[in-house]
């Protein structure tokens, strides 16, 4: 079964999805989770673990489009997308080395969907 274009666009807007999960859970670790109360208040908790799961849902549909030996090294993309965002939403900062690690798992991944044609 050759995998399908929709399956690796489908599987790359979950792993963007997912990816805002983490983010989420960053800002819900800086509220105080001491009481049941703190916990069922901290909607960045309840956000980041939602779209973790979104994220995973919508992966489930795209193997039905393709091979999964091509289709899950694409979540790897999700560290990309963390890396990106936290620099964005959280303020950290990239250096060298993360760029080249970024540009590495971009070019493995090229090649894995190169492969699949």
């Amino acid at each position: 079964m050759a995998t399908q274009l929709w399956a690796i666009g489908l599987v790359l807007v979950a792993t963007l999805i997912g990816s805002f999960g983490p983010i989420l859970l960053k800002k819900a670790s800086e509220k105080k989770l001491s009481s049941i109360k703190s916990l069922s208040t901290n909607y960045p908790l309840f956000g980041g673990v939602s779209l973790y799961a979104l994220g995973t849902l919508l992966f489930i549909p795209a193997l039905k489009g393709g091979e999964l030996s091509v289709l899950y090294p694409f979540v790897a993309l999700a560290y990309v997308w963390v890396s990106l965002l936290s620099v964005r939403f959280l303020g950290e900062k990239m250096n060298r080395t993360k760029w080249i690690g970024i540009a590495m798992i971009i070019i493995g991944v090229t090649f894995i969907g190169l492969g699949s044609r």
